[in-house]
């Protein structure tokens, strides 16, 4: 955590230097705080990319650029904390991609992706070319992944541990199988114990309620799947709940994706194979898009704070459309823009500085054609967003 906080704050501080152009103030808008205030027809002030107010009526900022939002809505930019960013070779995704993938995260509204175990140094060299301005495109969290599904042991296991430590990632990443082998869930517990080390914490991918439990008995900090492979029951959430672990939705994960992968109607797994035969580990005719997203109710009823990652790896707009269509079985407008502002920025140890429009915050922030509170489906609309202060998008 400390090296994430650590890492937040020499950003924000080269931030601030490097760019010129952050005094706005964004008028004639419904602004939704996060914080579940709800200001209409209100002005929001930033100064040297930070929010300095969100008030009603107009503002007085002088010399502040102004943007008219005609009555559109402002809300936190959106964060991905389980994403998949590069895609096949490293080098050529550089060279070919890279500035058009970042270019459609920030259109859908994106303003923070957290790696889900992307290939290091990779995500390392796209964290530093976007913070060098080389590249336009969200703030990137990066992450490297020690699983004990590869290594089985614990000394090689804490050798990567130290390994991604030296390079410099913020957060570890490691996958256990359900149900979870008791050599598995030791050597779990040998990465968490490393990594504590050079103040890292570690992210566990457990897609079963068992695997779930083992990681938090293990001492995972933070779960980036919501399980599958079975119901939870209320004395599982408050396991998760007591031991202050933070969970991801992902529910999207056994839903079938439509007119990503073909446009013919038929139904897709998230990366294109049939649904449901191409789910990986499936279990037959779907039943984790079910057990998903009511698993996350459970938690979220139990008082777990349940944060917004897509785990996809495909087109940012569609992903995200895939995921809130997804959540929207079981959370109301109101819960989601709770799950995707502050309970992401909890997720990714950024709440200081995220995930909510209150003074003092990065500016970071989306002007969106319509108002989610009424559905998710105007979560779609962006139309300007802004990332500490600097408007990358602006399709008014």
């Amino acid at each position: 955590m400390k090296r994430l906080l650590t890492s937040a704050l020499f950003f924000t501080l080269a931030l601030a230097q490097s760019l010129a152009a952050q005094d706005l103030v964004i008028t004639n808008a419904r602004i939704i705080v996060g914080n579940g205030t709800v200001i209409n027809q209100g002005s929001l002030v930033v100064r040297a990319g930070r929010i300095v107010s969100a008030s009603q009526g107009a503002a007085n900022a002088q010399g502040a650029r102004t943007i008219d939002a005609r009555g559109m809505t402002v809300m936190a930019g959106f964060i991905d904390a389980h994403r998949h960013v590069i895609g096949g070779n490293t080098e050529t995704w550089f060279k070919d991609q890279a500035v058009i993938r970042m270019q459609e995260f920030l259109e859908a509204g994106y303003t923070t992706l957290m790696s889900g175990g992307g290939p290091v140094p990779g995500i390392m060299q796209l964290k530093e070319r976007i913070e060098k301005g080389e590249i336009k495109g969200p703030r990137i969290i990066t992450s490297g992944r020690a699983d004990p599904t590869v290594f089985k042991t614990a000394e090689p296991a804490r050798a990567e541990v130290r390994k991604l430590a030296a390079a410099g990632v913020e957060i570890i990443k490691a996958r256990i199988e359900p149900p979870a082998d008791p050599q598995e869930v030791e050597t779990l517990a040998a990465v968490v114990d490393e990594a504590k080390k050079f103040n890292l914490q570690v992210m566990v991918h457990a897609t079963s309620p068992k695997a779930m439990l083992a990681a938090v008995r293990a001492g995972a900090q933070k779960l980036v799947h919501t399980p599958n492979f079975g119901w939870l029951t209320e004395e599982d959430a408050r396991v998760v709940k007591d031991a202050g672990v933070e969970m991801l939705s992902t529910v999207g994960f056994g839903v079938p994706v439509f007119g990503v992968f073909n446009q013919n109607n038929a139904p897709t797994f998230r990366e294109g194979s049939p649904w449901p035969t191409g789910i990986i580990d499936g279990q037959g005719r779907g039943r984790e898009a079910g057990e998903k997203v009511v698993n996350a109710r459970t938690l979220w009823d139990s008082g777990v704070i349940v944060g917004f990652g897509t785990d996809t790896g495909y087109h940012p707009k569609a992903g995200l459309s895939h995921e809130l269509r997804s959540l929207n079985l079981m959370f109301s407008p109101q819960d989601l823009i709770k799950l995707m502002g502050p309970n992401t920025a909890a997720f990714i140890d950024k709440s200081n500085d995220l995930g909510t429009l209150e003074p003092g915050k990065l500016a970071d922030i989306v002007i969106l054609d319509g108002n989610p509170l009424d559905g998710y489906w105007n979560l779609l609309n962006a139309k300007v967003v802004i990332k500490g202060g600097e408007v990358l998008v602006d399709k008014r």
